[in-house]
């Protein structure tokens, strides 16, 4: 088996963490160190995939930077209160693209699960969702996504990653349209489990679920909503190594 190394680097500028992100590619790439994988969290930072739509950009981003940045997929938040982990692994042979992505959804499903939430997948919709309904009151809410992912591949080497909402301010999110889908919302995992979870509480469950999934043994998948239509129609993770598929 492959040896995967976890490094927990505490909270770390956005710009600051993507080269450090590029620098343990290169050497992964170059087989000079493990897969790795960071875990962190940023202070508040927007940023911008490679499908964002100038609508979607926040027009007031409250003092947060806005970053163009080389994943896929479109605008999300980062910030306090958010997990962010951030895989550089060469992948596999026989593990394609959107294994990967579904691996890493069932990370976040697994951390959701372990706190009494049941989360899914949204076939066409890249994340971890939690179902449309009302609330004990009567208040209806839509589907919502508790965590995010977006990724770029890179010599069968991945980079960027994942970001679990634990108990981050969701008043960010109404700055700007979250991954271009209008007719969604955010949610965290504190609100779906009625108790305050913080990034210090899930990590090591993420870690753990993170863990199980990159030993790249089978697994039985999380379940699904039902499907709805991705907001634009270019591949939501762009493959830069053709042999990658």
């Amino acid at each position: 088996m492959t040896e995967l190394r976890f490094v927990e680097v505490g909270t770390i500028d956005y710009l600051d963490a993507w080269e450090l992100q590029k620098q343990i590619h290169q050497r992964v790439v170059d087989r000079e160190e493990p897969d790795t994988v960071l875990l962190l969290e940023h202070p508040p930072t927007y940023t911008a995939g490679k499908r964002t739509k100038p609508e979607d950009r926040p027009a007031d981003p409250g003092g947060a930077p806005v970053i163009d940045v080389d994943r896929g997929g479109e605008v999300t938040f980062h910030g306090p209160g958010q997990i962010v982990a951030y895989p550089i692994v060469r992948l596999p042979e026989k593990v394609k693209v959107v294994d990967f992505v579904r691996r890493l959804e069932q990370a976040m499903i697994g951390t959701c699960a372990a706190f009494g939430v049941t989360a899914y997948r949204v076939p066409g919709r890249s994340g971890v969702w939690l179902p449309a309904g009302e609330t004990p009151d009567g208040v209806r809410r839509l589907e919502r996504k508790v965590g995010a992912i977006g990724l770029r591949v890179s010599q069968h080497v991945t980079m960027h990653g994942i970001a679990l909402n634990c108990d981050v301010d969701l008043g960010w999110y109404e700055r700007f349209v979250p991954c271009g889908i209008s007719d969604a919302g955010v949610t965290t995992l504190s609100i779906e489990a009625g108790r305050q979870i913080g990034n210090a509480e899930a990590m090591p469950v993420l870690h753990e679920q993170i863990a199980e999934m990159l030993s790249w043994r089978d697994y039985e998948q999380g379940p699904s909503l039902e499907p709805k239509p991705d907001p634009a129609k270019t591949p939501r993770v762009p493959l830069l190594s053709p042999s990658l598929g």
